[in-house]
């Protein structure tokens, strides 16, 4: 019987740490690289453009990998997450601009009042599960809206709120600074990763997966999963609120869509697209969708659309309608998302491996039991 080294064992269960590293490291460094990807970035990774673009990209991956602890932990669909998103981007603008508060308290009240908004709406959405939790946390985003929509003097109303620029750092600022904020950004989203983990790993993950799959028999066990769900809620919106706060200072500002359900639906459509369960697939999704969103729209507008039949133009003009159909696409023939699939295809190749390495086992049996001819 073969057996498996374990110097092997421990290399391979590193792996995955050691190439989360070397790719950080790598991200961190892109700003002081000349690396050009035409048709997917507009200009060389170093200048101001790529940089920006890339940012909002880790932004969006940092608001999707809160949002699959919600849905791919713990079981919750949420069409409210938003909102969170919003308490911080919000939270910090208003911190800076009414209370005249320094950058980092700022960013404190900002997180304390994203984890207030999500302890009162959870322990009321909490109440009830499946398409009635989806329900009311979408009723909460709604009223969120509306009361960022009609409280102009605090939020700005319709035409959003502007960052204060007078209470954050120089090197925070202007178009000069972007690589600053390129790496605040990748840091916001090292800390969502690496919170994610540790709960996933931890045994509130355990018993948020185990309460997904079966909460009756969980509150048989003498558990609460009560509390268990309402803490990953908690510290999912904890994490979107981080995003949010990333987002405000990455935009100078924030409109009412940050608090809007059809930003959740983005989001549900980014860890969909990646894979739902899978941090490393939200990671994906997010930066993929951004992406496409944002070249997408430089691609409607070029020359080259413009001169198609109208039969063409007319869709191809259009990027939602382009997300749309890849979405659609997605569900159809990757139903388990990129990393979904990209997992299948790995599990299925090793119980391959380990289908023929039983029969090379069992044809060696049969030739030591088979019995050995005597010639006189």
């Amino acid at each position: 019987m073969r057996t498996v080294n374990p110097s092997r064992r421990g290399i391979r269960r590193l792996l995955p740490a050691v190439t989360g590293a070397a790719l950080v490291i790598f991200m961190a460094l892109l700003p002081l690289l000349n690396l050009s990807v035409p048709g997917i970035l507009p200009t060389p990774t170093y200048m101001p453009g790529t940089l920006a673009l890339l940012s909002l990209c880790m932004v969006f991956a940092a608001l999707a990998l809160s949002y699959n602890l919600l849905l791919g932990s713990a079981g919750m669909l949420s069409f409210g997450h938003a909102l969170y998103f919003g308490a911080g981007a919000y939270g910090l603008g208003i911190a800076l601009e009414h209370f005249g508060v320094p950058l980092w308290p700022g960013v404190f009240v900002a997180l304390l009042g994203g984890m207030v908004i999500a302890l009162a709406t959870g322990a009321v959405s909490m109440r009830v599960s499946g398409i009635p939790f989806a329900m009311v946390t979408l009723a909460f985003a709604q009223a969120g809206s509306v009361l960022v929509r009609r409280n102009s003097r605090v939020t700005g109303g319709e035409e959003g709120l502007g960052l204060n620029t007078d209470q954050v750092p120089d090197f925070l600022i202007g178009v000069v600074n972007t690589r600053n904020l390129y790496w605040l950004t990748l840091a916001v989203l090292v800390i969502v990763y690496l919170v994610t983990l540790w709960v996933d790993t931890s045994r509130l993950g355990h018993l948020a997966r185990a309460t997904r799959e079966n909460e009756q028999r969980v509150r048989v066990l003498g558990l609460q999963p009560y509390r268990v769900k309402l803490v990953v809620f908690v510290i999912a919106a904890v994490l979107a609120s981080l995003a949010g706060v990333a987002y405000m200072l990455l935009q100078s500002g924030t409109v009412p869509r940050a608090v809007s359900a059809d930003l959740t639906i983005t989001i549900l459509v980014m860890v969909v697209l990646g894979g739902v369960g899978f941090r490393w697939g939200a990671i994906v999704g997010g930066v993929l969708y951004t992406l496409l969103d944002q070249r997408l729209t430089v691609l409607a507008g070029s020359e080259a659309i413009a001169a198609l039949p109208d039969v063409l133009r007319v869709p191809l003009s259009e990027p939602l309608f382009i997300l749309g159909v890849l979405f659609i696409l997605v569900v159809m023939f990757l139903p388990g998302g990129i990393a979904g699939t990209i997992d299948a295809a790995v599990r299925r190749r090793r119980g391959e491996k380990v289908r023929g390495s039983l029969a090379s086992l069992d044809e060696a049996g049969d030739a030591v039991d088979a019995p050995m001819e005597v010639r006189a």
